[in-house]
């Protein structure tokens, strides 16, 4: 028991370094061609009568590359339990996104608790600029030309979900001219 806790503090010891960042964003196919990226791992300790409980959370954002995107968090005794938890839970959460040639149609404000960003589309060529969380999310549903700024909070599960409430309000020109009984020219 006594060793199994030195190891588990070992590994989350590893988990702060800036150089294991590298590695948890680097992009994983999954068995059925979706691209899951691992957004973070978190050491959670909980205090109980008996001493301390050590366990892994990880959050995990998966994408197909085409315009659907999900996010899940897993909680485990193990890391690899954890991500393969939230994982699963990424890919039930999914949901379609409308992309136009590789960027959003419009500019968006995606908000989650006090985090809230702002997505504006970009020319071809410019790349996603975007910070950590918010770039795992962009790059699994697939677009490619993005400028976003984050506001208030940076913490990784509120900026994930605030890009996700942002993308799914999203619409392009032939949803709004439908809605509106127009054609997509008269917009």
């Amino acid at each position: 028991m006594a060793e199994e806790i030195k190891n588990n503090k070992k590994e989350g010891q590893n988990n702060n370094r800036r150089e294991g960042r590298k590695d948890r964003e680097r992009p994983v196919k999954v068995d059925d061609g979706l691209d899951k990226r691992l957004v973070s791992v978190r050491r959670v300790t909980k205090v109980v009568k008996g001493g301390r409980t050590l366990r892994f959370s990880a959050l995990v954002v998966v994408g197909d590359g085409k315009g659907s995107v999900g996010m899940g968090i897993g909680k485990a005794n193990e890391v690899p339990i954890a991500i393969d938890k939230a994982t699963v839970a990424a890919k039930k959460t999914m949901k379609k996104i409308a992309l136009v040639d590789g960027t959003i149609p419009h500019e968006t404000i995606g908000k989650f608790g006090t985090t809230s960003i702002l997505m504006r589309p970009a020319e071809q060529g410019h790349g996603v600029i975007a910070g950590g969380a918010a770039r795992a999310v962009l790059e699994a549903a697939g677009v490619k030309n993005i400028v976003t700024k984050i506001h208030g909070s940076t913490n990784g599960i509120n900026v994930v979900r605030a890009s996700l409430n942002g993308l799914q309000t999203l619409k392009t020109r032939e949803e709004i001219a439908a809605r509106r009984g127009k054609k997509p020219e008269e917009i």
